[in-house]
């Protein structure tokens, strides 16, 4: 399956903008959401091909909504890679038991991200 629409999911609007940049740079169309609950919403919506998802946001955080995205029949075929400042052992373990299929964790290393992203398009 080629990616070719990307959620970014991310509190930080200077995250946000990077990486949209970034994404949009290297020829994805891209949206973003500043919560968990508009992450679910925008998935339901505009059906990504990949989901980028920040974990530490006010609200729910992205560990929960990546659990409900993967669980859900609708949308849970949409890859998710968490990109994340939590970058402990564990962490990755649990947000890839949530359901992500990677792991990133910031600063973003664009080059490392776009190899993950080409290598769940191939």
């Amino acid at each position: 399956m080629a990616i070719k629409k990307v959620l970014v999911v991310d509190d930080s609007p200077t995250e946000r903008f990077f990486l949209a940049d970034l994404l949009t740079k290297a020829g994805f169309v891209v949206t973003t959401a500043d919560s968990g609950e508009e992450a679910v919403a925008k998935t339901h919506e505009q059906r990504p091909d990949l989901i980028l998802m920040d974990v530490v946001m006010p609200g729910a955080n992205g560990f929960q909504i990546t659990r409900q995205i993967s669980r859900d029949p609708d949308v849970g075929h949409i890859p998710v890679i968490m990109c994340t400042s939590k970058s402990q052992e564990t962490d990755k373990i649990w947000g890839m038991r949530q359901g992500a299929r990677d792991y990133v964790t910031k600063p973003i290393n664009a080059d490392e991200l776009l190899s993950k992203i080409a290598a769940l398009g191939a």
